[in-house]
């Protein structure tokens, strides 16, 4: 059995989730008495339905998904995934003159991401939304299985290389329509740990933070190891794009945008209505 102190914790494969927690599942920072199993990595929508089961106690999970889970979890300000200029594409073949409104099929990579509830807020008419995984999105597009496809991740430095265009940032469209950074995807933990530990928790994630930044040569094997993207350099735009001060503390305008990403998609139906605060 588990210490009672030990935690079970999940994140993606991506770069930036792994670079933000390399230094807290190698020891390189300290939990305050926490200790952690082996981290569980998968892919962000495997990620949510595990939160919804309530499988882990620490989690990556997106924005979307965590509105449906607020009775179990709460959001830590460490670890996540907010900015401007980062957000998901609609991607199709071939130029950008068609039209949003001609598209019948659109791929997306999860019905509880970030992704899937920015395009169903952008869309202004019913469209099928066919699911599947991240990186298998850009090639079914290409083949034509789709009429288009967003598109998270490495992939967004990769499209135009298979011949394909954006047909609209729905990051850019949200900064645009709000005036707000886009929020992506966060870190939750169980409310059942308690305020103290949650706490010491959130401080470690952005100790592990901090700590990549200052030695980011010592994260890069672990990194590589798991990206989809072996190209050093689309490595390190991911990283640069998807991990900044927000990662480090959201912050009063962090904050801010999560709760009226919540808020917008509540009145949009797709989010259910919940008394229990997003945060701590």
């Amino acid at each position: 059995m588990p210490k009672k102190n030990t935690l079970s914790i999940g994140f993606s494969p991506c770069p930036n989730d792994t670079f933000i927690f390399y230094g807290l599942v190698h020891d390189k920072v300290e939990c305050e008495g926490e200790t952690f199993l082996q981290p569980q990595l998968a892919d962000v929508e495997q990620l949510n339905n595990w939160a919804v089961e309530g499988r882990l106690d620490v989690t990556k999970l997106s924005y979307h998904a965590l509105a449906h889970v607020l009775d179990e979890y709460c959001l830590l300000t460490t670890g996540g995934a907010l900015g401007r200029g980062c957000g998901p594409l609609l991607i199709t073949r071939g130029s950008k003159k068609s039209v949003a409104s001609q598209l019948k099929t659109i791929a997306i990579p999860g019905k509880l991401t970030t992704a899937t509830l920015l395009l169903q807020m952008y869309l202004p008419f019913p469209c099928e939304l066919i699911e599947m995984r991240f990186d298998y999105i850009m090639g079914a597009v290409e083949r034509g299985e789709v009429d288009a496809g967003v598109i998270i991740h490495e992939s967004r430095f990769t499209y135009a290389d298979h011949g394909l265009s954006c047909l609209q940032d729905l990051g850019q469209w949200w900064e645009e329509s709000t005036g707000m950074p886009i929020p992506l995807g966060g870190i939750a933990a169980r409310r059942s740990l308690g305020k103290q530990r949650l706490k010491a928790i959130e401080r470690a994630i952005g100790s592990s933070v901090t700590y990549a930044f200052q030695q980011p040569d010592s994260c890069l094997s672990y990194i590589r190891s798991h990206s989809q993207e072996l190209e050093q350099e689309v490595v390190a735009r991911h990283i640069e794009l998807y991990v900044n001060d927000f990662s480090l503390d959201l912050g009063d305008e962090g904050r801010a945008a999560v709760e009226l990403f919540i808020e917008k998609g509540r009145i949009n139906g797709a989010l259910p209505g919940n008394e229990k605060p997003v945060f701590i």
